[in-house]
């Protein structure tokens, strides 16, 4: 892993944005000239390729925000663990009578940070929350810890997102993870805006805390948090 930045984009929760903040950095870091790769090893809810709403899934958006064309060779190299049901990994692929190894999963993530080169930041964005199951005995944070990686913590803005993103935090560095930053994605129809809630998460964090809009472009301060360890 020596030489390659490579960056856990984990949740506070789920369905808050996370893909959204992660192909909205993919495509920041494209645009100021930097090399990225972008994965979700793991990812529920992704219909078949050929379906006409493949290019909605989680899947499909961090492709496109790499310029990626949608084959079965990149589909497989983003993602090489999809599921049908929009559930948790260890539920969905039990449905699908299939099993999932952590020591599988963090060796394929091993391989991947090792073959990035040196100049380029790796991007390699969890499922749900921190604690979300990822398998039947493990959850996102025994994948993040084994991986050794830093991580941004991306949050809501919904009612409850304060405490959420504060107990994600307060997890992570209670465990060792490094935390880069975190990252307040807007929410539909929150009752508070999401400077607000940034700036209650900040009173308690020392790490940078970012607003992206969902329709907004990213921050450069945010890509600034993930360059290369070549770069730093």
């Amino acid at each position: 892993m020596s030489g390659t930045r490579a960056v856990f984009v984990a949740g506070a929760g789920t369905e808050i944005g996370k893909t959204y903040v992660t192909a909205a950095l993919t495509r920041r870091l494209r645009a100021l000239g930097r090399g990225v790769r972008t994965l979700k090893p793991l990812a529920s809810g992704v219909p078949p390729l050929d379906a006409a709403d493949f290019a909605e899934s989680d899947t499909g958006r961090l492709l496109a925000a790499q310029g990626l064309a949608t084959t079965p060779e990149t589909v497989a190299a983003c993602s090489p663990w999809r599921f049908t049901a929009p559930l948790s990994p260890d539920l969905a692929a039990t449905r699908e009578g299939r099993t999932l190894a952590l020591d599988d999963l963090v060796g394929w993530c091993r391989r991947e940070i090792a073959a990035t080169p040196p100049d380029t930041t790796l991007l390699i964005e969890g499922v749900g929350g921190v604690m979300s199951p990822v398998t039947g005995e493990a959850t996102g944070l025994d994948w993040l810890k084994a991986l050794r990686l830093p991580a941004l913590l991306v949050s809501g803005s919904y009612l409850g997102a304060i405490s959420h993103a504060l107990t994600a935090a307060e997890t992570l560095q209670a465990h060792g993870v490094p935390l880069l930053g975190i990252v307040v994605c807007a929410s539909p129809d929150a009752p508070t805006p999401p400077d607000f809630v940034a700036r209650a998460i900040a009173r308690h964090q020392a790490v940078p805390v970012i607003v992206i809009a969902r329709n907004g472009d990213c921050p450069v301060d945010l890509a600034d948090l993930v360059r290369p360890a070549s770069a730093a």
